[in-house]
């Protein structure tokens, strides 16, 4: 029988917003997946544009390689929006790494959570 425990991203201090400063790759950390092959985490995102004008993001998943591991690409972010779903519980295991990066730096702004299924 499966275990589901939820937890805050790792990028988060005390699940707080995680400011999206990288303007390219390799971009701001968002979440560092559990080590291992036999679980996963399960990973919820979401993106606030705090910014008057629309701003680019990239979502890199588990890697840096284009396209590989651009799981969202250069999506549009309208101006004063969010919280909007980039990420929508999509899996991710053996360490490998969520990161961001945004067109201009500083104004986009991520939250969510994790189940970590084992």
């Amino acid at each position: 029988m499966s275990t589901l425990t939820g937890n805050v991203l790792s990028g988060s201090t005390n699940g707080l917003p995680i400011k999206i400063g990288a303007t390219g790759t390799p971009g701001t950390t968002i979440h560092t997946a559990g080590s291992g092959t036999t679980g996963f985490d399960e990973i919820y995102i979401w993106v606030t544009n705090s910014d008057s004008v629309p701003r680019n993001l990239t979502i890199e998943w588990g890697g840096t390689t284009s396209p590989d591991n651009l799981i969202v690409n250069t999506l549009s972010i309208p101006a004063l929006s969010g919280p909007i779903i980039v990420v929508p519980g999509i899996r991710l295991n053996n360490a490998k790494v969520v990161s961001a990066f945004a067109s201009v730096a500083n104004v986009l702004i991520l939250t969510g959570f994790f189940n970590r299924v084992s």
